[in-house]
């Protein structure tokens, strides 16, 4: 299933809204230069899809990209079929699915910003297993099964 990037996202604290840049080097078994949750754990990047981002907005909510500390935003991949070692290959870089949705224990500042975090029950995590250079406005395809 192939789907666009629409945006790459990083920042250097856990926990913040990501800000956007033009491209993301991503090393294996490590995660994305430059980024907060970089290092060798198994949420090392997370995906968003621009639909659910589209939903907040409709909301009424002025969101850049990265407003949910997503490092990739995608467009035309539905994430809910998403499940856990299914692997996503976007361009040169390979990705493994590790965990879907995750538990937030206090409200972040991602939460304040924006009124809402969708990352908690939308949000994508990933580890590297094959590094390379993700742009922004770049193709992927997404593997089921």
């Amino acid at each position: 299933m192939k789907f666009t990037v629409e945006s790459v996202n990083i920042a250097a604290k856990k926990g913040t809204q990501k800000h956007e840049v033009p491209e993301i080097v991503c090393r294996a078994e490590y995660g994305i230069e430059g980024d907060a949750h970089a290092g060798a754990w198994h949420r090392q990047v997370s995906l968003l899809a621009g639909e659910a981002v589209d939903t907040m907005k409709a909301k009424g909510l002025e969101l850049a990209a990265g407003a949910f500390g997503e490092n990739i935003v995608t467009r035309g991949v539905d994430w809910s079929r998403a499940r856990v070692g299914q692997t996503i290959r976007i361009g040169e870089v390979e990705l493994e699915i590790t965990q879907i949705g995750k538990e937030c224990h206090s409200r972040c500042a991602i939460y304040y910003a924006a009124g809402d975090c969708i990352m908690p029950s939308q949000g994508i995590f990933a580890r590297v297993l094959k590094g390379g250079t993700i742009h922004a406005k770049s193709s992927g395809d997404y593997r089921i099964g």
